[in-house]
Formats: C-alpha cells, sequence, structure tokens
C-alpha cells in the first residue's frame, strides 16, 4: 500500500550517539546500525520508507527520552532544545514529516506551555510522552492521572491534537523491586505493556477522561495488552468495583470509542489485529506504525501491504485514521488507492 503513515518513528539527537550506543547495546543486535538509522532524520530513513510505501512520518524523540531527567529545570531545557531541533530538520519537508512534541512532566503547567509552543509555532501533530516522569528525587515516579493534571489535559483538548503514552524502561525503585532479577524481561517481552497499561488504565478510573472528555490518547504495540482484557476489565468495573464505589461515568468500552486510540507499532501479527478489530468494534480507532528504527520497516510494511483485510479497513488502519486524526493535507502518496 502506497502512502501509509506511521505515528511511531523515533529519532535521536547525533550529538548523543555515544549514550545510544550505550543504551542500544541493552537490546540492538548491531548497536552501530541502530545508532545509524536513529541518528537519521531524512536520508536512510526515506529510503526505507520510499521502499516500503510510507508517505508520512509522525517522529517523536525516543525513549526514555525527558522522563528519565530527574532535573526539571534541565528536563525543560532538554526538551527544548530536542523539539528546536527537529524542527529545523523538517521544516522543509512538510510532505513527509510531522513531528511530536518532547516534554518535561514535572509541572503540568510547563508541559503545557511547552506544548503549545509546540503547536502553535512549529505545528508539531501533537505530543508523545515516554510513560512516567521520573520525580527530583530521582527516585519518586510522577503520573499525570490526577485532577492537578487537568491544566496539561485541558491544554491538550483545546489545541486539539493527540497525546500519545509510549513506554519507557522501568527505573528506581519500581526496576530494583521488580525487574533487576528479570532483566530479559525488561522491554516488549513484558515491561513496557505493563508500564502503559497501568499508567493509561489510571488515566480512566481516576477520570481524566470524565474531566476531559473530548481527550484522545494513543498508545502502541496493539493497546499493551489491554484489548486482549477489555472484557474482564469491563466485568470488573461495572458488576463489582462501581457497586464498591468505582465512579468513572462510562464503561471502559466507552473510553476506547471516544477517547483511546491503538497502533500496530512493533506488533505485527496478523492474528492479533483481527482480534482488535473485532474487540474493538471496527479499524476506527487503530492505525499503523512501525516502531522504526527498534523494529524495522522491512517488517512492518511487507507485513502490513499482504494482510488480507477488506480494502477499506486496510486504508483506515494504513491512512486514513491518521489523516484524519492529525488532520493531515497533502503528502506523498496520499490519494493513491489503486497500488498495494
Amino acid at each position: 500500500m502506497f502512502g501509509k503513515v506511521t505515528i511511531e518513528d523515533h529519532f535521536n539527537l547525533p550529538d548523543f550517539a555515544e549514550k545510544a550506543k550505550w543504551w542500544a547495546g541493552f537490546f540492538a543486535v548491531d548497536a552501530d546500525k541502530h545508532v545509524r538509522e536513529i541518528s537519521d532524520v531524512d536520508k536512510i530513513r526515506l529510503e526505507y520508507a520510499n521502499k516500503h510505501g510510507v508517505g508520512y512520518h509522525i517522529l517523536s524523540y525516543t525513549a526514555p527520552g525527558i522522563q528519565d531527567i530527574a532535573d526539571p529545570a534541565e528536563a525543560l531545557r532538554m526538551a527544548q532544545l530536542t523539539n528546536d531541533w527537529i524542527y529545523e530538520q523538517i521544516k522543509d519537508k512538510p510532505d513527509r514529516f510531522g513531528s511530536f512534541a518532547a516534554l518535561p512532566m514535572h509541572d503540568p503547567a510547563v508541559a503545557a506551555k511547552e506544548l503549545r509552543r509546540c503547536v502553535e509555532k512549529y505545528g508539531f501533530k501533537g505530543a508523545l510522552v515516554n510513560d512516567i516522569q521520573i520525580a527530583p528525587d530521582g527516585k519518586s515516579l510522577i503520573f499525570y492521572d490526577q485532577p492537578e493534571w487537568d491544566v496539561f489535559w485541558q491544554t491538550v483538548v483545546e489545541l486539539d491534537v493527540p497525546f500519545y503514552l509510549h513506554p519507557k524502561q522501568p527505573t528506581g525503585v519500581v526496576h530494583d523491586t521488580l525487574w533487576a532479577d528479570r532483566k530479559w524481561l525488561i522491554g516488549p517481552p513484558l515491561s513496557f505493556a505493563q508500564g502503559v497499561s497501568l499508567h493509561l488504565l489510571g488515566m480512566v478510573v481516576n477520570g481524566v477522561f470524565d474531566r476531559n472528555p473530548k481527550l484522545q490518547v494513543i498508545i502502541g504495540h496493539l493497546g499493551e495488552h489491554i484489548p486482549f482484557d477489555l472484557w474482564r476489565i469491563n466485568h470488573w468495573f461495572e458488576d463489582i468495583k462501581k457497586p464498591l464505589g468505582l465512579s468513572i461515568k462510562k464503561t471502559i468500552r466507552d473510553y476506547f470509542r471516544e477517547n483511546i486510540w491503538i497502533t500496530t507499532s512493533g506488533h505485527f501479527s496478523t492474528p492479533t489485529l483481527k482480534y482488535c478489530i473485532e474487540e474493538l468494534g471496527g479499524p476506527d480507532r487503530i492505525m499503523f506504525a512501525t516502531d522504526y528504527p527498534f523494529e524495522n520497516y522491512h517488517d512492518a510494511c511487507t507485513w502490513f501491504d499482504a494482510l488480507n483485510l477488506d480494502v477499506g479497513q486496510k486504508e483506515k488502519i494504513g491512512r486514513d485514521n491518521a489523516r484524519g486524526l492529525f488532520k493531515l493535507k497533502s503528502f506523498k502518496d496520499c490519494d493513491s488507492y489503486d497500488a498495494y
């Protein structure tokens, strides 16, 4: 399929190549190749994209990113530096690239201000945040599901952009207590999904979507395990937790119909995708994504292009859902409906 839109495409600043190589050593078979790919924006990436039919990318600063910076002033400085840098890389290619804002998430008002700057000044398509923020003490963890964060969520809604909740590695006491002796489960095998699913469901049960009903949140990797538990979650919320005092206004399925999107990033399984389409009531809240360079364009795109799906479903997931959500106009092969 030509003109696919991928909305989880990571970058790192070339100045941080040494640290990126150290980090890549924990998961990449070829750390040097990973660093070359993640430090590049519009050369290697576009070669892959042109070969595999990707027309538009929404880029994001790689994990753990700003969320691993404990000092609030340094986190803000790095977020601004990163956002300014990526804008300079993509500003002359609006038909191929957009970007999510990287945000410091210590203070909701500061995060809201930086998001507003990026959307209004640079035309960024929303924000991507790497799960929980490390607090100034270097140990505590900041979630965004309490009422004091409504000033941030209200800004997201006002700007009419989505928020992508992306995983990061477990840190501090969480790592030391749960994962240090189980290091091979860190990342895609388990910890990423556990972290994001806890955070997103925390937003649900703590009323974030009730107080901000127009908020749109994206999670990757075909829903970080949540779609497979929807029946059980809904059963317990509706039949047990609400009689005990859970105050959310809607069902978990309502929030997935009205507020939550999932992507295919790093999860290229046809049976799983078809299950999610059925469980979520259709393809309207699912979007294609690669998770590049942690995964590769060849695997993501050849899998998607070969899918035995209804053409309308395929076009929605591959391009049209993202085109609508991000209000995309013209981009490479955006109206190509005749080549798969």
